[in-house]
């Protein structure tokens, strides 16, 4: 592999390669060691070639957006972690119709609709995270998901065929969607919206950004919603009613401001939050006999 940085930088760029660089500054809990090789793509070609590169060479990679929802090893990633975010994150607006690239913000895409006096994409607006992230987990907010709007996407797939799908196609569930099965790369999404006045649709989103202000432990670094949302229940109901509530380990902590999250208050470290979450599950299953699910993704600790 001594050639590698050189073979992604012919690819990308030198100024789009990086070794060795902290995954704590790319992740919204500020934890993560290393990658060895970090690369940030500046168009769907770049990316089918990096893939072509590391399936063909059998190089070990990760593909990330802006680490939301993602909890990296304290030993870093040995291998190639492909960022897909700011490089590949153009809107583009026809009509009532949104195309985005994945590594395009859900903010900046609620940002385009509302100034196009668009409404369908409130709920979704305040969630962190990227249209490639939000599309592979089917994420969703104050009762909208992404797939109520979206019409198609353009995934890679592991033959490194570009291939688009519609909403049906795409196997929509709870946080799932078949580019978790199908181990599929995001490279665009396209929504259809309806117009709207753009006063309430403002007015709309200024109401749940207040709504997540008041309710979420947003002065602190963390990964967002912890745990899936456990059938019939609610992951911070059960931690809080199970007495969790500012439980720590190191520098986690379960937020007492909701104990669905679990934040960085001390400088923690991703062993701490693994620590916390175990411990988490382990209580909640002995008190009520119900398994939580990390929503958040885990790299680097095999």
């Amino acid at each position: 592999m001594d050639n590698l940085y050189d073979e992604l930088c012919k690819i990308c760029g030198y100024e789009n390669v990086k070794l060795n660089e902290p995954m704590s500054a790319h992740t919204t809990l500020k934890v993560g060691g290393r990658a060895k090789y970090f690369v940030t793509p500046t168009s769907e070609e770049e990316i089918v070639k990096l893939f072509y590169l590391v399936r063909n060479r059998k190089i070990k990679y990760a593909v990330v957006g802006n680490g939301s929802n993602l909890c990296v090893s304290d030993k870093g990633y040995d291998g190639v972690v492909i960022n897909v975010f700011k490089n590949h994150s153009n809107i583009y607006i026809k009509e009532n119709v949104i195309t985005a690239e994945a590594g395009a913000l859900l903010a900046k895409v609620g940002k385009e609709a509302l100034k196009h006096s668009l409404t369908g994409f409130e709920e979704l607006t305040g969630i962190p995270g990227t249209v490639g992230g939000a599309v592979t987990m089917n994420a969703g907010a104050y009762g909208g998901e992404i797939k109520d709007c979206l019409i198609s996407c353009r995934v890679l797939n592991t033959n490194g065929n570009i291939i688009e799908y519609t909403n049906e196609e795409m196997k929509f569930g709870y946080r799932d969607s078949r580019v978790l099965s199908d181990k599929l790369v995001v490279l665009s999404a396209v929504f259809r919206l309806e117009k709207g006045d753009k006063d309430n649709i403002e007015a709309k989103m200024k109401e749940l950004a207040q709504r997540r202000r008041d309710k979420q432990p947003l002065e602190y670094p963390s990964a967002g919603s912890t745990f899936k949302r456990p059938q019939g229940n609610f992951a911070g109901k059960l931690i809080e009613d199970a007495g969790l509530s500012g439980l720590r380990k190191g520098g986690m902590e379960v937020s007492q401001k909701h104990c669905g999250f679990v934040i960085n208050s001390a400088s923690g470290s991703a062993e701490d939050f693994i620590k916390l979450t175990d411990e988490i599950r382990k209580c909640v299953f002995d008190k009520y006999g119900v398994e939580l699910e990390l929503e958040v993704k885990l790299l680097g600790f095999d």
